[in-house]
């Protein structure tokens, strides 16, 4: 029989899943949507909130009613090579070739960059990125420990840390947001700019990794059935979404407010870094340091520990440990290249990732109503990739956008839909969704009809 979880173990759990999802890029990107969007802010905020917070909760709920056992098993239901394909591709994305070296980098060159002299950059960022990702592996060694590091330490002090910025920033406001001017790409479509910007974060990839973090976690305390599994899942997360919610609020807040006596900075860091030294002098790096490289070691331990046991169910013949290793390994090499190429380099397989992954978590929190029907995931998988594909190619840096080749791929995606603000994918998986379901119903229209 499963053991009823108490309250304050929903808690921890919630606070677990908050500590694994919150890391430096969600930090960084609402501060520098909000400078940017201004006074359209409150739009821009609503749109961000959708792919920031809403989709990583709807990725927890889809694991947990489709009864997953992660996200291969969850993939599988569209095709085995597919499920194989989408699940490397993803934990590449969020683990040693983007989300994992951001984390370092980023921590760094908030955190401990301000302090240096330009020459020692490059030094310092490979002795302090080689320190970040043995405690980060050394921590992820057992996940059954998770809970204990993350939800019960590593979380509680990030967010103290953060309300105290918090506390004072909105107490001496640098401005008005209404009076704050706009950046050019949030005059005209801010809600829409918020909710490709909301990609950054990576947490509805992340929720789709994550996931099987939570299940694990549910069963190390007797809950073994997959209905409550399901039910215990959803409970954790709304108190997760609710305080990522209102953490991505009042950076975005601040961070309009912010230009009242601020300029709009290159990058969410850097607008951290100057608000905390705005209000709190030299102690406010120190304190901005102490969030920011918090925040990145916890939700580093997360990925290196999702990543390594995904592996292992991926190659049996592997080792957890040997994973582990090898995933800190390449992040730490990768996280020297440096932020800004990090960023640059993630956005296009952003633009095609997100279409696949909410696709995927929309049709398996609705797979009960076409009974899971593999032709309405293939259909619809299928016509959300061609237009994704586009639309990442659209997104890439010059050199390649602009080759030929690639021109004319573009071409052709400019005729579909909102693919002018990055969403040229939605009225082709619409499309597919609808074959998918007409092929369906004239599949068991045949099937009754052989067996009358």
């Amino acid at each position: 029989m499963d053991r009823k979880l108490k309250g304050k173990e929903y808690f921890y759990i919630s606070s677990m899943l908050f500590g694994l999802f919150f890391g430096a890029g969600n930090l960084i990107f609402p501060v520098h949507m909000g400078q940017e969007a201004g006074g359209n802010v409150f739009l821009a905020n609503i749109g961000f909130l959708i792919t920031g917070v809403g989709l990583p909760f709807l990725g927890i709920i889809a694991m947990g009613i489709s009864r997953s056992e992660g996200l291969f098993d969850m993939a599988s239901r569209v095709g085995k090579k597919y499920a194989y394909i989408f699940t490397i591709l993803l934990y590449l994305v969020i683990g040693p070739f983007f989300a994992l070296p951001r984390l370092a980098t980023t921590s760094f060159e908030i955190g401990i960059a301000p302090f240096l002299d330009a020459s020692n950059i490059s030094v310092v960022l490979a002795i302090f990125s080689i320190v970040f990702f043995v405690v980060a592996c050394f921590y992820a060694r057992k996940p059954s420990k998770l809970l204990v590091y993350v939800g019960k330490v590593l979380n509680p002090l990030f967010l103290i840390l953060l309300f105290i910025l918090f506390a004072i920033a909105f107490t001496n406001p640098m401005g008005s947001i209404n009076d704050m001017a706009v950046q050019t790409s949030y005059q005209t479509q801010p809600f829409f700019t918020g909710f490709i910007q909301g990609y950054n974060t990576l947490d509805a990839l992340a929720s789709l990794a994550f996931g099987i973090i939570v299940i694990t976690t549910l069963r190390s305390k007797g809950v073994n059935e997959p209905k409550n599994i399901a039910m215990d899942t959803v409970k954790s997360g709304i108190l997760t979404i609710i305080l990522m919610g209102l953490i991505y609020s009042l950076l975005a807040y601040m961070g309009a407010m912010s230009v009242g006596q601020l300029e709009v900075s290159a990058n969410g860091g850097i607008a951290l870094a100057q608000i905390t030294h705005y209000y709190l002098g030299n102690f406010g790096s120190i304190v901005v340091a102490a969030i920011v490289i918090v925040a990145c070691l916890k939700t580093a331990i997360g990925l290196i520990s999702s990543f390594s046991e995904t592996f292992v169910g991926l190659f049996p013949k592997g080792k957890y440990l040997v994973f582990a290793i090898t995933v800190s390994a390449m992040a730490c090499l990768f996280a020297n290249v440096g932020l800004t190429k990090i960023i640059e380099f993630s956005i296009p397989v952003l633009m095609f990732l997100y279409p696949l992954a909410m696709t995927l978590i929309l049709l398996s929190i609705f797979g009960s109503f076409f009974n899971h029907d593999k032709i309405v995931y293939q259909m619809t998988t299928g016509f959300t990739l061609i237009a994704a594909i586009m639309d990442g190619l659209n997104a890439c840096p010059p050199f390649i956008r602009d080759s030929s080749l690639v021109q004319k791929s573009i071409s052709i995606g400019s005729n579909l839909p909102f693919f002018g603000i990055g969403m040229g994918w939605v009225i082709p998986a619409c499309l597919g969704f609808i074959l998918g379901i007409i092929l369906m119903i004239m599949k068991k229209g045949k099937t009754n009809k052989a067996e009358n």
